[in-house]
């Protein structure tokens, strides 16, 4: 899980960076208003790329919804076996 979201956030960083360097370049030769979109990408996507927090996160939910899933499946077996006895 932790890899697709890897992968995730290097394309949408990657593209956001490129858009971003390329508005830039075309401001300088048409309008620099621009500029402003093509800063505002670059930024976005220099956070998007950098972003490891979002990962730490996702990881530190996935070991809650096992150690859950892992608790209830315990509660629910030893439930089942006092019903047979």
């Amino acid at each position: 899980m932790g890899d697709s979201n890897l992968t995730s956030r290097t394309i949408t960083g990657g593209v956001m960076i490129i858009l971003g360097l390329v508005l830039m370049i075309t401001a300088f030769f048409t309008s620099l208003f621009i500029l402003v979109y093509g800063l505002i990408a670059l930024v976005l996507g220099l956070f998007i790329f950098f972003n490891k927090k979002e990962d730490d996160i996702e990881v530190i939910k996935t070991e809650k919804k096992s150690k859950i899933s892992t608790y209830l499946n315990k509660r629910n077996s030893n439930e089942r076996g006092k019903r047979k006895k």
